[in-house]
């Protein structure tokens, strides 16, 4: 976790997985893989189009798909044209046999890092889940209401340990 100025501030985090950099592209950019790790997605999926997501977190709102360079790079700006505009951006990158993902939010406001910094560790974590059972992280599912339940329990449990890391 990082400030841009005095009010803003970046979330990174990475980890390295067991699979070849085509599917973890596919993971991260197809509507059906997405929704067994960190999102339902609505809407064109292409460079340029704006579409809607509903995160595991509850979070949702319009995503406007800004650069998508297959299989190594993708920028989205979230809440476009809002007073709450982000950005959210990763990287994929082959290590040997498996394939490295970096992703990095910037806009948080400063003072609700922590909230994200432990929501995108799980998001990580689902991610490895996912691939490993190739199914669904979340079988209870989840809505703009209600979160995955196991996806709140972890992030319940991780939050303090990055409230204390806070910028």
């Amino acid at each position: 976790m990082r400030a841009l100025d005095e009010t803003r501030g970046a979330v990174r985090v990475e980890d390295v997985y067991d699979t070849d950099i085509e599917d973890l592209w596919a993971a991260c950019t197809t509507p059906e893989r997405l929704a067994r790790w960190i999102a339902k997605v609505s809407g064109g999926l292409h460079e340029g189009e704006t579409i809607h997501a509903v995160f595991t977190s509850t979070w949702s709102g319009a995503v406007r798909i800004d650069s998508c360079e297959a299989p190594h790079h993708l920028l989205l700006t979230t809440e476009p044209g809002t007073d709450d505009e982000g950005q959210l951006e990763a990287w994929l990158a082959p290590v040997g046999s498996q394939t490295k993902l970096v992703v990095e939010e910037r806009g948080l406001p400063i003072g609700s890092m922590h909230f994200h910094g432990a929501g995108w560790q799980i998001h990580l974590e689902d991610l490895g889940r996912a691939l490993a059972l190739d199914g669904p992280a979340h079988a209870d599912g989840w809505s703009e209401e209600k979160p995955a339940p196991e996806w709140h329990a972890r992030w319940t449990e991780l939050t303090p340990a990055y409230r204390g890391s806070d910028v």
